[in-house]
């Protein structure tokens, strides 16, 4: 059951691409959006397990018309011909090094833009990586709780072919409680290769030094 803290209507409507969705459909895929609650938010997908993932969502973001940022590792950026097509998507380039100063440097962008009601969203998957972790990485959740923005649930099915954007929760810094949640969210929900997907949960302490690799 989806659980939504942001009531319908949503406010945030976009105009999206036809021919992005007929492709979509021509593969077999559906998507099921109604807008966003706010100007601001972070939006999550899970899983991430396969290459394949980058060509159905970017599909997704056409045919849904929602202009979305999203992490990408630096040294993408640097790919002639292709950092530039990067960009032009709305990749932000992020050094995984220093992820500390780029959550906050992200929560002030999103705190500027609620202040100015200006439109930012940043889309980014929590498992950083679409080979096998141990868990979440706390970026998203930082910059949805600190910057007090709704946090968008997006199901990457294959086992349905859907790409489903209809769950937002606010986040209460509970991260026991909140983790609860997720996993309700996105019970049942299967990637591209399955057992890639990374169990919903923080990455583990003794595994905090390696969130880099």
């Amino acid at each position: 059951m989806t659980e939504n803290d942001f009531p319908l209507p949503h406010a945030v409507q976009f105009r999206g691409s036809l021919m992005a969705r007929w492709l979509l459909a021509r593969l077999g895929w559906q998507v099921h959006f109604q807008g966003f609650p706010a100007l601001q938010g972070v939006a999550i997908v899970y899983p991430h397990t396969s290459n394949w993932d980058f060509l159905y969502m970017i599909l997704a973001k056409w045919a849904l018309g929602v202009p979305a940022r999203f992490w990408a590792k630096d040294s993408l950026f640097r790919v002639p011909v292709f950092g530039p097509w990067l960009r032009f998507l709305g990749g932000v380039p992020v050094d995984r090094s220093s992820s500390r100063g780029m959550v906050g440097s992200m929560v002030d962008k999103l705190v500027n833009c609620k202040k100015e009601s200006q439109y930012f969203w940043l889309g980014l998957s929590p498992e950083g990586t679409r080979k096998h972790t141990p868990g979440w990485r706390s970026g998203f959740y930082q910059v949805a709780h600190q910057a007090d923005v709704p946090l968008a649930l997006i199901r990457l099915d294959y086992g349905r072919k859907e790409v489903r954007v209809d769950s937002f929760i606010r986040l209460t810094g509970d991260v026991t409680a909140d983790y609860a949640r997720l996993v309700r969210q996105f019970e049942g929900v299967v990637g591209c290769r399955p057992e890639q997907a990374a169990p919903i949960r923080p990455v583990p302490i003794s595994n905090a030094s390696r969130e880099s690799s």
